[in-house]
């Protein structure tokens, strides 16, 4: 990676209040990637928002920002990230911007852009927006300033497009689904697109007042949707984080489907009807059962680095269509050009629907292997991972496994944390042999 100072893997990230989520910086923010993105021609910058307090404050310096560079901004109103990026290609539009802090707490925010193709901004177009941000901010001619617009039938148009992804001859009546919004940006969206597909549509957290965003709710914590699929008998549950980009879902036992198995039901499906094109890609963290589940129908498969855009880098640099984090990002090339969890669930319903099975079913071939996740803190300037007898204590878990599992020491990107993680067939050894790693990281 870059030196960059503010972007991260996805946009600039932080605590609303404090540098550089606040207001100052992100009129500066605004100015500076006006600057760069006015390069082009149509001077038109889509905003988007998810549903937290902070996205009013946020949008309007946003807005000051551009308008003093000379761009033109058009205000979507709380939409999922996934829209955004469909929506700036629809325009035309320069760029779009998402304000969201997708699956954190309410007090976080973010800003996330889209290329004029619907795509993540390129590497080197952030760090020229960086480059801008050390100037003094200016002001184009009065002539030339920025005005400010609505989009009215935002959400109707991504409605449309996300229906459009299911095939027309298939439909969803007869089907009972429990929808969990999370309080987040897919409220006025998700339960539409089923309701109008056909399903019998049970909407929860879809109540959003800025501060109830992903609490309790939605893709990070499933046990409301969990309680809600049992108590109404329903066919199945999805869940979506507060941005809309990832999913997870739950069968009609309650069990909880993640993008592991998200991916696999896709592939498999896509395989059966001619459309898989070269394989899947999967994260460092992907299950070892999703691996051993494809091999078994010989579809290929391949490893990214944990990150979104790091599985969409290495879908483009392989050709591949499919890839997905088990975390619930599923990308899917042949339909959109970022991760969308209301796109992914429909593809996930029309297995069910093509096949006449349940959500229960169609996960049945594939077996997730026990995956233990210790984090252990650590301070100063030492690498643990570096340490001989990490290492030691490492290649003899690997040589007990034998490799009927896998063993990933990383570092967090976020906090000062190395995550030990262990996979195996059996839970207790496993459990003990990720404790026996961790110790080995503690002593360091």
């Amino acid at each position: 990676m870059s030196n960059r100072k503010y972007f991260g893997t996805d946009g600039i990230r932080g605590t609303v209040g404090q540098a550089p989520i606040t207001p100052d910086f992100v009129l500066k923010l605004g100015w500076a990637a006006g600057k760069v993105l006015a390069r082009h021609g149509s001077k038109k910058v889509l905003i988007g928002k998810d549903t937290r307090i902070s996205g009013y404050m946020l949008e309007s310096a946003l807005e000051a920002g551009l308008a003093a560079a000379g761009l033109s901004a058009a205000f979507t109103g709380p939409m999922p990230t996934p829209a955004i990026a469909y929506l700036t290609r629809t325009f035309r539009a320069e760029a779009g911007i998402v304000i969201s802090a997708s699956h954190n707490p309410f007090d976080d925010n973010g800003i996330k852009f889209f290329s004029a193709e619907g795509t993540k901004l390129p590497d080197d177009v952030e760090e020229a927006i960086e480059l801008e941000l050390e100037k003094p901010i200016t002001c184009v001619e009065s002539a030339e300033l920025g005005r400010a617009s609505r989009i009215v039938d935002a959400a109707g148009r991504y409605i449309e497009f996300c229906k459009g992804t299911f095939p027309s001859e298939l439909s969803l009546n007869g089907l009972k689904i429990v929808v969990d919004c999370a309080n987040g940006a897919t409220y006025h969206i998700a339960p539409n697109v089923l309701r109008e597909l056909g399903a019998q549509v049970i909407a929860i957290a879809i109540q959003p007042d800025g501060m109830n965003i992903n609490k309790e709710c939605g893709a990070t914590d499933l046990r409301l949707l969990q309680q809600r699929v049992l108590e109404e008998k329903a066919d199945l549950g999805l869940a979506y984080d507060g941005d809309g980009d990832r999913i997870m879902m739950v069968d009609h036992l309650g069990h909880k489907v993640d993008g592991d198995q998200i991916l696999y039901i896709i592939a498999r499906e896509a395989l059966r009807q001619g459309q898989l094109r070269g394989g899947v890609v999967g994260t460092l963290m992907s299950n070892m059962g999703l691996e051993l589940a494809l091999k078994q129908l010989g579809i290929p498969f391949t490893r990214a680095k944990v990150g979104d855009r790091y599985v969409l880098e290495k879908m483009q640099e392989k050709g591949w269509r499919l890839g997905a984090e088990n975390s619930g990002h599923v990308i899917l090339l042949d339909k959109t050009t970022s991760g969308d969890g209301i796109v992914a669930g429909l593809q996930v319903l029309t297995a069910i629907v093509r096949n006449h099975m349940s959500l229960h079913d169609l996960c049945s071939g594939m077996k997730l292997l026990p995956q233990v996740l210790v984090n252990v803190r650590f301070s100063g300037d030492n690498d643990p991972l570096e340490e001989e007898s990490v290492k030691t204590v490492t290649a003899e878990v690997e040589k007990t496994l034998a490799g009927r599992g896998r063993v990933l020491l990383r570092k967090s990107g976020t906090e000062p944390l190395i995550r030990v993680m262990v996979e195996g067939e059996d839970e207790a050894q496993v459990t003990a042999l990720a404790h026996k790693i961790a110790d080995a990281v503690k002593a360091v």
